[in-house]
């Protein structure tokens, strides 16, 4: 659907070097189709009239009262008409008023010869002025088509009073000549009602037609940045249209040929079969669902098919949302109140720890107490946070640059024999994403990866990388640790609020870097590496996205 555009200067110096190899003389005419016509019917009237002459169907028809005359005035017309042709050819049939004046006048004189030379209007040649005040009316404006209409009518009127003075014309030619005068002002007349008719509808056509490009640019800049993905597939299930939202969602699927793209075909000839169904989940390449709805664009030969592509995670996120956001006031409310009791237990705990009565039994009781004080005091604190969350400011941020600054602050706090490995490409990579919230992110993602390495391998390792996916169009970063991975059972529900597998923990995590993610309009999912590694990534959003 882009088409190259063109060099805007090159055509005016192209259109300027037309207007002022023709002339200055006046504005230039755009009615280039009418004028290579007329310049070509100009030479073939000239012709015949030059062969009617010379051969025997002319013999007393024209040049009769004065052959040599007649004989020398078609051929300097013919010469004439020859050398505006190639003119007219040369400049691209660009011309303006004053020439085509020009070419009128010479026009109007040569048929008063012509006329002369065969004795009057008997000839019927007077009647050829009719197309060339016919032509003039259409290529200039109402004076100047008038006017030539005018001498026109008067030269022909003054020729037959000559000729009736001189004793070789009668009254009835006088007539004839009044009958042609009238005939050209009301063809004139015509011609030019008709022609600013045809001009202002052609007008409005062209008004309607910019606007309908306009609106339809418009139309496709806005389907474009919908972030709601649109596909059109015809009746063979070739796509017509595509916008970048449905390309990154559905990736795979769109591939010509693979097992995914027939899943995508079958869903659509169901729905084909049973509209009813409304809608339809197809598994995506991240491992997430997408919802497909569908709409019919009716046609005159074959039905297409509209298909609105949206992430199933998200939309089913965007009600637990509604439910969260009821509940976030009466958890902020219940973590404050449950704050101050519960720094008294662990207080009292902590004192009754210290005395020398208690016995080795009582001790390992209170140790109890304040290790879980300190559990539910996370919980309160992760609850807290999400009640208190700032707005995100996305920044632009290199991440190879950004990435070794964070990876020297986690080494100061991770434990000494933690492995931190960074896989960096070659080219540079740029993401947009709030650089506090991304360390939050990435703090949260490295620590599980160290976590759960260790468990699994006895060593705290994890391998970060980052890339540009060209597909996609957009930056991805993978967290990857040596762990057994998620279960596939609890896939759906590891980024649920309260869900942990693990001891001490308090299921927060995790949901927080998604909400974080999101809020910078970035995707953070599972899935497995290339090397088969248990793998966490973050798809950035695409960086001409507006927030």
């Amino acid at each position: 659907m882009y088409r190259e555009p063109r060099d805007v200067s090159q055509d005016n110096n192209e259109k300027n070097a037309l207007s002022s190899s023709a002339s200055t003389a006046g504005p230039v005419l755009q009615h280039h189709e009418l004028l290579r016509i007329y310049a070509f019917y100009r030479v073939a009237i000239a012709l015949i009239l030059l062969g009617i002459f010379t051969s025997d169907i002319g013999k007393g028809a024209v040049g009769n009262s004065a052959p040599a005359l007649y004989l020398n005035t078609v051929l300097a017309y013919a010469a004439l008409n020859f050398g505006w042709l190639l003119h007219l050819r040369r400049v691209a049939y660009h011309t303006n008023t004053g020439q085509v004046g020009l070419i009128l006048g010479c026009d109007i004189v040569a048929f008063l010869l012509l006329i002369q030379a065969s004795g009057g209007l008997n000839s019927g040649l007077g009647y050829l002025l009719l197309i060339n005040c016919s032509v003039g009316s259409m290529l200039l404006d109402r004076r100047m088509g008038a006017f030539f209409a005018a001498v026109a009518s008067m030269a022909v009127i003054g020729q037959q009073l000559y000729g009736l003075m001189a004793g070789r014309a009668d009254t009835q030619d006088i007539v004839s000549a009044g009958s042609l005068g009238i005939l050209l002002f009301a063809t004139v007349s015509t011609l030019q009602y008709l022609s600013a008719r045809i001009r202002s509808a052609t007008l409005r056509a062209d008004q309607q037609s910019r606007q309908a490009a306009h609106l339809q640019r418009l139309a496709q800049q806005i389907i474009e940045r919908m972030r709601t993905g649109v596909l059109v597939m015809d009746a063979a299930n070739k796509p017509e249209l595509i916008n970048r939202a449905a390309r990154q969602l559905l990736g795979e699927q769109l591939q010509p040929g693979g097992d995914r793209q027939a899943e995508l075909h079958q869903v659509v000839r169901q729905w084909r079969r049973d509209h009813n169904r409304g809608s339809a989940l197809l598994g995506a390449d991240n491992g997430s669902e997408l919802r497909l709805s569908f709409a019919k664009l009716r046609r005159e030969h074959d039905d297409s098919t509209l298909v609105f592509v949206e992430d199933n995670r998200k939309l089913i996120q965007a009600a637990q949302k509604l439910k969260l956001a009821s509940l976030g006031h009466l958890t902020g409310s219940i973590a404050h109140e449950v704050r101050n009791p519960l720094g008294a237990i662990s207080h009292a705990a902590q004192l009754l720890s210290e005395s020398e009565h208690l016995s080795d039994e009582d001790r390992h009781l209170t140790s109890i107490i304040c290790r879980h004080s300190q559990r539910v005091n996370q919980i309160v604190e992760n609850v807290m946070q999400l009640s208190r969350r700032r707005p995100a400011v996305p920044q632009y941020n290199d991440l190879h640059l950004w990435l070794r600054e964070f990876i020297a602050d986690f080494r100061a706090g991770a434990p000494a024999d933690a492995d931190i490995r960074l896989r960096a490409p070659t080219s540079q990579v740029r993401a947009r994403f709030d650089p506090e919230q991304l360390a939050q992110v990435v703090t949260n993602l490295c620590s599980n990866a160290l976590h759960h390495s260790h468990i699994a391998t006895g060593h705290r390792e994890v391998d970060i990388a980052f890339y540009h996916n060209a597909e996609r169009d957009c930056a991805l970063l993978d967290v990857m640790d040596s762990g057994r991975g998620v279960l596939p059972e609890h896939r759906d529900k590891v980024f649920e609020p309260f869900f942990t597998t693990g001891q001490g923990g308090s299921g927060l995590g995790l949901y927080i870097a998604r909400e974080l993610c999101e809020a910078n309009q970035a995707n953070l999912y599972y899935c497995r590496s290339e090397d088969n590694k248990s793998c966490f990534r973050i798809e950035f959003a695409h960086a001409n996205r507006v927030f």
